[in-house]
């Protein structure tokens, strides 16, 4: 690994346009045309317009019914426009001949959900779906039957056609030229049979479905009929399907990088080579005839038995910054919202052929929006960037991407800075990512860029700066708004407000970089501002600052967020128009149009007044009763009994423990908790479990509800949907772990493992967390 460097040449790229004509291909176009939507050779298109969609991942069947507006109203304030959701054969019909598309298994009145909230759906239907699901998502009867799974069988495309049937009439009316349906994925990491998902295409058509844009995941060099899908691809820093005591693998490490190499040959590499005994194919080339567009990126990260990682909200944003710096045209994450098993044994397990554990209930992915509905770091740090392409999506998706003429060496390098360009050749962005976990990143030191546009050259900024760890910044480049073009600026744009007299260019200061502002001759600005020389200017990031920029073609306000100010920033479209709002807790606009979220304790929700240009407090209407966070008293019922090293292995992973074991040996202790059920004014309750150990379980009246693998992080459940009501008996089981068990834990996590003197088994505490709905009172 090379050390940091000082720059002591400048960084420099030349614009590169696209490297093909923009082409129009038949889906979308000539094929299942829609109304809103259309696919280009170079990007998306949106009632006529440019736009970079952001897609994330909920599962409806994996969640309480009564969460899904919560869960959608929350993706959708954090910039989310495209909702992606697997539809599970075996949550949907264990028992042949018995479907059902009731509760949280209705998927009709999801999308129908889903349009009312104003996102559009993308249904990854399957029959083979993956998703951590035992079959991959078959029934067991599915399983069993004597046909050539995922192939053009005439024998298995008969179970397909009855299963894609059952979802079509479920869908009878939701999907066509003016349905919030935009895309359909057929199958899931599928390599070698392109024949076949032609023939799946023919038999979801001919069961009524339709949408203008149809996929299959491209990754592990995938064949695919470029004529009938869109290639869709993914990158994960990191998974739980390498070895435990694997190093940070290339695959994983790569996502750290601008590149324009888009295919992950390491997702699903653990189950082609444990099924099939195939190895990694050649990486997959992005097609001229479409955009490079993604489904899986990082959201988080599941935890197996075996290998637990947990992500850090940086280690998710970087890698979302890399993809929009490198070209993508479709942000896609998985997981976006977390959540939990619909029974007992629908899990992946070694028992049912995949080479590793999950665990029995919990899907909280480390989401950014937890199966609790708790906020995860990212989700702040993701919104951020879906707010940029909110407001820049439609500049940006014609802006081809430019690698810097200096690349670094490869996955080793710690020394080159990691950036990218995207630009049309007259004004662009910047993209800047020196973060990356495991390994940290050291200052670097004297940063300059120098960049080579078809107008000419700029270098900025003029005095070099030095890139702190932790960066994940889009800098813009002669960007033009409201008739003001600024030139340049080390701070990164989150959106633009349409306020009275002159739009509101809202830039976000990054941590430990002097915002550097930059404007035109005959520009003047007016403001706290310290003028360079050139045009160029600096500001105190320590509070938000306002500025006006006029020039002879119009004027601009200008608002810059210092970083920690802008981690609470918010960018809603509500009925007053887009708004800025401060808030550390959860926002969203409700059906009303009007700002609504939920707090511990009292919310304190601030909004941005162009015409006095400062954040006011906005009126909340809620109920606050009892304190925000409670400690819950607990008896130790029973110690734990000496635990093995090992519960048996498949491939050489640790498999799980089974339920009597878990049972048999774990410590047991008995929750008395203070006001069970939910809080007051409609919002939720919290248990929030700190602990220590191998496997937990929650029993609730004597059945277990709830499972986690240790990480180090702490266990969140909603007591309500974990079915906690007043007088209900609530019992914690922790299992220790050996210190010989061979699990691979998050760094801290085997720091306190090795700081143990025996088996690791510890209740840290365990809290009721009350959070409280609230909603804007009326003027």
């Amino acid at each position: 690994m090379r050390a940091p460097e000082t720059a002591l040449e400048l960084l420099t790229a030349v614009h590169r346009p696209f490297a093909s004509e923009l082409r129009l291909p038949a889906m979308s176009n000539t094929e299942d045309v829609h109304r809103r939507w259309r696919l280009t050779s170079h990007y998306l298109e949106h009632d006529r317009r440019p736009v970079i969609p952001v897609s994330g991942e909920i599962h409806f069947s994996r969640l309480p019914r009564n969460r899904w507006e919560d869960r959608l109203r929350l993706m959708k304030a954090g910039g989310i426009t495209v909702v992606a959701c697997y539809v599970f054969w075996i949550h949907h019909e264990p028992v042949q001949g018995k479907p059902r598309f009731d509760g949280n298994l209705d998927v009709a009145a999801f999308v129908r959900l889903c349009a009312s909230v104003g996102l559009d759906v993308v249904l990854r239907i399957g029959p083979w779906a993956h998703g951590e699901v035992r079959n991959g998502g078959y029934p067991d009867w599915v399983q069993a039957a004597a046909v050539e799974h995922r192939t053009n069988d005439p024998g298995y495309l008969a179970l397909v056609e009855r299963w894609y049937n059952l979802v079509g009439a479920q869908l009878a009316g939701l999907t066509g030229p003016g349905s919030n349906v935009i895309g359909i994925q057929l199958e899931n990491e599928l390599y070698d049979q392109p024949r076949h998902l032609s023939e799946l295409k023919k038999l979801a058509r001919s069961a009524g479905l339709s949408a203008p844009i149809w996929t299959a995941t491209a990754w592990g060099g995938a064949e695919l009929p470029l004529e009938d899908v869109l290639p869709v691809f993914g990158g994960y820093g990191d998974g739980f399907w390498v070895d435990a005591d694997a190093p940070w693998d290339p695959t994983f490490r790569q996502h750290y990088f601008f590149s324009h190499q888009w295919d992950d040959p390491g997702i699903g590499a653990d189950l082609r080579e444990h099924l099939s005994g195939g190895g990694v194919s050649a990486p997959r080339s992005v097609s001229d005839l479409y955009p490079p567009a993604t489904c899986e990126l990082t959201g988080g990260m599941a935890t197996a038995y075996q290998r637990r990682p947990w992500p850090a909200g940086r280690d998710v944003a970087a890698v979302a910054n890399n993809k929009i710096g490198s070209g993508s045209a479709w942000q896609g994450y998985y997981m976006f919202a977390g959540g939990a098993n619909p029974a007992a044994g629908l899990q992946e397990s070694q028992a049912t052929g995949y080479p590793n554990d999950l665990p029995v209930f919990d899907y909280d992915f480390h989401a950014p929006i937890g199966a609790s509905g708790r906020l995860a770091p990212g989700f702040g740090l993701l919104r951020r960037q879906h707010a940029f392409l909110g407001a820049f999506g439609e500049r940006l998706a014609r802006m081809p991407s430019t690698l810097p003429d200096r690349v670094p060496s490869g996955v080793e390098d710690s020394g080159a800075l990691r950036w990218a360009l995207r630009s049309d050749g007259h004004s662009g962005f910047v993209f800047i990512t020196w973060h990356q976990p495991h390994i940290p990143l050291q200052v670097y030191s004297g940063a300059q860029f120098r960049l080579g546009l078809e107008a000419g050259a700029t270098t900025f900024p003029p005095n070099p700066v030095d890139i702190p760890p932790g960066t994940i910044a889009a800098w813009p480049v002669s960007l033009e708004v409201g008739g003001v073009r600024l030139a340049w600026a080390t701070a990164t744009p989150l959106t633009v407000l349409n306020t009275a007299g002159a739009p509101t260019l809202v830039l976000a200061a990054e941590a430990g970089i002097e915002p550097n502002l930059c404007f035109p001759d005959g520009t003047v600005l007016e403001g706290p501002a310290t003028a360079l020389g050139g045009g160029a200017y600096t500001l105190d990031a320590s509070a938000p600052a306002a500025l006006t920029a006029t020039s002879g073609q119009g004027v601009l306000k200008v608002l810059i967020l210092p970083a920690a100010v802008a981690d609470e920033a918010w960018v809603l479209d509500s009925g007053r128009g887009r708004e800025l709002v401060l808030s550390a807790d959860p926002v969203w606009v409700d059906a009303e149009g009007r700002l609504a979220g939920r707090s511990p304790g009292t919310p304190c929700v601030r909004r941005y007044s162009a015409g006095d240009c400062r954040f006011e407090d906005v009126a909340a209407q809620a109920a606050v009763q009892g304190p925000a966070r409670q400690s819950v008293p607990v008896e130790l019922v029973r110690a734990a009994q000496p635990v093995p090293a090992s519960f048996g292995s498949l491939a050489g992973r640790a498999a799980a423990p089974d339920g009597e074991t878990i049972g048999g040996l774990s410590a047991l202790y008995r929750l008395e908790l203070p006001t069970p059920g939910r809080a007051a004014a409609g919002g939720m309750t919290e248990l929030e479990i700190a602990w220590a150990g191998d496997v937990a379980r929650l029993l609730v009246d004597g059945r277990v509800v709830a499972d986690r693998f240790w990480d180090g992080s702490p266990w969140l459940l909603e007591t309500s949907d974990a079915g906690i009501q007043p007088g209900s008996d609530v019992v914690l089981q922790i299992l220790p772990l050996p210190k010989a068990a061979k699990v691979g834990v998050p760094a801290a996590a085997q720091r306190r493992r090795d700081a143990s003197a025996g088996d690791l088994l510890a209740l840290d505490s365990v809290q009721v967390v009350r959070w409280t709905d609230w909603r804007e009172a009326r003027d």
